[in-house]
């Protein structure tokens, strides 16, 4: 399934936060969405996933406009791992991964065999199946992040929306969870602040600044010295990494902290 974002745009009390953003997922690739904190990446994943409706602009999934679908066949499309997902309720880490069995539910259908073998492989999957009998809200919070992604899988969905899927994780585990992304061959959005964890995993990257996009492209063309110094106003150094042929960033501390060198 195709994503595409045509010029959204979102303002609120006279601000503009993103401004005529354009972006496409094509089939079963993995794009990343980069830029520093208040740059506009949650919000524009939220056009996507439909919490905030576009200022202007247009969200599709195949050309078909999501604001016009139903709320089940949005969520039959399209699975999300949002940043927000404290929960007041006292739910095991099993009934949170089975929500996601939800959309493809009548009302008052109860849970099938078949449901708890999906719970059960997820589990597996994301290395919280020894966690099944938890309570969620005991989790810490990387241990949580591993549970909603598993509640993702289990959904089903053609789309996975993920803002900072890796969040809270150790090393270990970014790099598991990533590596399932790229196994799914479902095709996904997420915004990432770990530029190297962008660079080795996404097919395309789009690096955003102030609610506009400032490069798009392959990891190689976007993530160059120039381009996250002006972004980050960090100094940096890409290297080729000998194994993957994937760029590999190395940043250097500013002697200044209050005087960003421009980059060599």
């Amino acid at each position: 399934m195709n994503l595409e974002a045509r010029t959204l745009r979102w303002e609120i009390e006279a601000r503009t936060i993103v401004d005529d953003l354009s972006l496409r997922v094509a089939d079963g690739q993995l794009v990343g969405l980069l830029g520093p904190n208040g740059s506009g990446k949650s919000t524009l994943l939220r056009m996507i996933y439909r919490l905030l409706r576009p200022t202007a602009g247009v969200v599709v999934l195949d050309d078909r406009d999501v604001w016009r679908l139903s709320a089940r066949d949005a969520a039959r499309s399209m699975a999300v791992l949002a940043q927000e997902n404290s929960s007041d309720f006292d739910f095991s880490v099993r009934e949170i991964a089975i929500m996601g069995r939800t959309p493809h539910k009548r009302m008052f259908d109860t849970d099938t065999a078949e449901d708890r073998r999906l719970v059960d492989r997820a589990l597996i999957r994301v290395g919280a199946a020894d966690l099944a009998d938890r309570r969620f809200q005991t989790l810490s919070g990387g241990e949580k992040q591993r549970v909603l992604m598993a509640r993702a899988l289990v959904q089903q969905a053609q789309v996975l929306v993920l803002d900072e899927p890796t969040n809270h994780l150790d090393i270990r585990y970014q790099f598991e969870i990533m590596t399932l992304i790229r196994t799914l061959g479902v095709t996904t959005i997420a915004a990432l602040h770990e530029l190297n964890l962008a660079a080795h995993y996404c097919d395309r990257v789009h690096l955003i600044d102030a609610g506009r996009s400032v490069a798009s492209g392959i990891p190689a063309e976007v993530l160059t010295p120039a381009l996250i110094h002006q972004v980050y106003g960090v100094r940096a150094e890409v290297s080729v990494a000998p194994d993957s042929g994937k760029p590999r960033i190395t940043f250097i501390p500013n002697e200044d902290p209050s005087r960003p060198r421009p980059c060599a």
